[in-house]
């Protein structure tokens, strides 16, 4: 089995590392840095931006595409204005129309449309490190970021400004990318290929200084060139959960930003202001996410900078539109097919706030995932499972447990990506819901790295209402939460595991047994089946390291999106067209008496009780 590296190693690693402002491999399109000497006659210049795009290509006029945008681009143009087109990360991955041919058309369609920079955000290495750097290749336009490192040389990786020289002015970007990428994408992507050491870093650091030293140098060298302005292009945001490597975060502990072009967690923010270290107001935005909104930043001949998001526009650009259909065509065809149908709403937001509640809560998709892998397990590859486990909802947690015949099936609540209507599932409606292309399989574990597995997941949980990633949604299992009790898991910079909780907010966490019907305490010297997804159980995926030298039973399973495929195939109640129904007296988990299964309730059946 393949062994990672201790927190303590990479850590002396990565504090080895020096933080080097050389390139590792080039840049596209065009150079790092930009210098004129004459800059001519000041002129209003215009940003616009987009972040979290999550590849919603297929919207309708007047929401906003890439073909609005081109055309929106062009109109400024046409008119004698001065423009640029910046994405701040997060744009190949999350849909079926990213993931079918790895972010490659999404690509195709940021050059059409004439972007002129990006940053990498977390999922832009959801393919693999191979795939991110061959992307930024296949780009006509830069990317850029400060603080992500090579540490066999110690050089960046990307430029860390890029300059443009606009309007009489020099207008430098900064570009920044998250240090959750470690977990929040797949960490043995930042591995050497035996998963012994890390050879890449994205530098934070647990009081964030190291991140804030990267953006200030980056900032000092933006001035050394003559900048006249100074952008950052960042995929930070500004969630609590992020800290202490939010926006507002970096702004604060830095001088020299005029303003901060925001991504990562999908906030609708027009124009914020923060004061930097020496007390100057910066402007913070970010556009939301899904297209919802271009952001518009306006610098004025007199220095003055304006931001408003705008929210659709009229036109498109026609090359760009037939080549966003004819990919949207194609992938529709390839996942069309009709398996299912669903009774019920599957949540992954509250219905009663609209919140995104998967990520600090039961719903009803959560148990629906993990259901499938436990059932993939249990009845299609007829090994036994005991538990699954899925980052994302209910449902999904089932489709684990029953499709892997495991004790339990856990999933990480980032790993569900959207809501799904009551009406006809499709494996398109499947690929969009698990977007990643991660794959199944089933470890034995003993009871005390489950205990901290779902205390790890579950640290987050509390009044402040912080989301968080690797929420566990389980099958075959119950727990509680003591929401109110202090989190004490031991984690590293990265915000990986370390060690069990001194004092466990995680109770009561019970195993189903298929022989006897019932719910029994967990035993942690125990050894159990646990079934869920590679991310997760053996690539450090959102921080869990605590199965690093599990046995592993099976790997390499089948997709995640095929798993969940296979599991609403395995549902009865089919109607005249063939279709079995996605409801609970339908599933084949039904047959497991006591098993707790409720499709219809938004906030699943109640193996999460969340205790205050």
């Amino acid at each position: 089995m393949k062994q990672f590296i201790s927190r303590r190693s990479f850590m002396k690693a990565a504090g080895a590392a020096t933080a080097l402002t050389a390139v590792s491999f080039a840049a596209p399109a065009a150079s790092a840095e930009e210098t004129n000497c004459f800059l001519g006659d000041k002129s209003a210049v215009t940003i616009l931006y987009t972040n979290d795009v999550h590849t919603y290509i297929d919207k309708k006029s007047p929401e906003l595409t890439y073909a609005a945008i081109a055309a929106l681009k062009k109109s400024y143009e046409d008119a004698g204005q001065n423009v640029l087109l910046v994405d701040a990360g997060d744009h190949i991955q999350g849909t079926a129309y990213g993931s079918m041919d790895d972010g490659e058309t999404i690509i195709k369609l940021m050059n059409e449309a004439g972007y002129d920079l990006a940053t990498p955000g977390n999922h832009e290495f959801d393919y693999g490190m191979a795939r991110a750097k061959a992307v930024m290749k296949e780009a006509d336009f830069p990317y850029i970021s400060c603080n992500w490192v090579d540490l066999r040389t110690g050089l960046k990786v990307l430029p860390t400004i890029k300059m443009f020289t606009i309007g009489g002015a020099r207008i430098a970007f900064v570009g920044v990318t998250t240090p959750e990428t470690f977990t929040k994408s797949t960490p043995a992507y930042f591995m050497n290929a035996s998963q012994t050491k890390y050879i890449y870093d994205i530098l934070g650091g647990d009081d964030g200084q190291k991140l804030y030293n990267a953006v200030q140098k980056a900032i000092d060298k933006a001035k050394f060139l003559g900048a006249t302005y100074i952008i950052g292009l960042g995929h930070l945001g500004v969630d609590p959960s992020s800290s202490p490597w939010t926006s507002e975060e970096v702004i604060a502990h830095t001088t020299g930003f005029d303003a901060f072009i925001d991504g990562h967690s999908h906030t609708v923010m027009e124009n914020k202001q923060v004061a930097d270290a020496s007390g100057k107001a910066v402007t913070l935005t970010q556009t939301g996410s899904y297209f919802k909104n271009v952001g518009k930043m306006t610098i004025g001949a007199d220095g003055a900078i304006t931001t408003e998001l705008i929210h659709t526009y009229e036109g498109a650009d026609a090359a760009v539109a037939a080549t966003a259909a004819e990919w949207i065509s194609a992938v529709d065809d390839m996942l069309g097919e009709e398996i299912a149908v669903g009774d019920s709403k599957f949540y992954i937001n509250d219905p009663a706030t609209g919140k995104r509640r998967i990520r600090s809560g039961e719903t009803n998709l959560g148990d629906f995932v993990a259901d499938g892998i436990y059932t993939y397990f249990n009845e299609i590859e007829e090994l036994h499972c005991d538990i699954a486990i899925m980052n994302g909802g209910d449902l999904c947690a089932d489709a684990f447990r029953v499709m892997m015949d495991a004790d339990i099936g856990i999933m990480n609540g980032g790993g569900i990506r959207t809501d799904v209507d009551a009406g006809p599932w499709s494996f398109k409606t499947c690929k969009t819901v698990s977007p990643f292309g991660n794959v199944a399989c089933l470890m034995s574990v003993t009871g005390q790295q489950i205990q901290d597995a779902l205390e790890f997941g579950a640290r987050f949980v509390g009044s402040d209402g912080k989301e968080n990633g690797g929420f566990l949604h389980v099958a075959g299992a119950r727990y509680e939460i003591h929401a109110m009790m202090p989190n004490t898991v031991l984690t590293d910079d990265k915000n990986v595991w370390q060690g069990s909780a001194t004092t466990p907010r995680v109770t009561n966490v019970e195993i189903y047994n298929k022989t006897t019907g019932t719910y029994e305490p967990l035993n942690p010297s125990a050894t159990y089946a646990l079934a869920g997804m590679n991310y997760t159980l053996r690539n450090l995926g959102d921080g869990f390291a605590m199965f690093d030298g599990a046995t592993l039973i099976k790997d390499y399973v089948s997709e995640d999106y095929l798993v969940m495929s296979s599991y609403a195939a395995m549902f009865g109640g089919v109607d005249g067209n063939g279709l079995p129904h996605l409801t609970s007296a339908n599933s084949p988990l039904a047959d497991y008496p006591g098993y707790l299964l409720n499709y219809e309730e938004p906030y699943g059946a109640g193996r999460i009780q969340i205790i205050w």
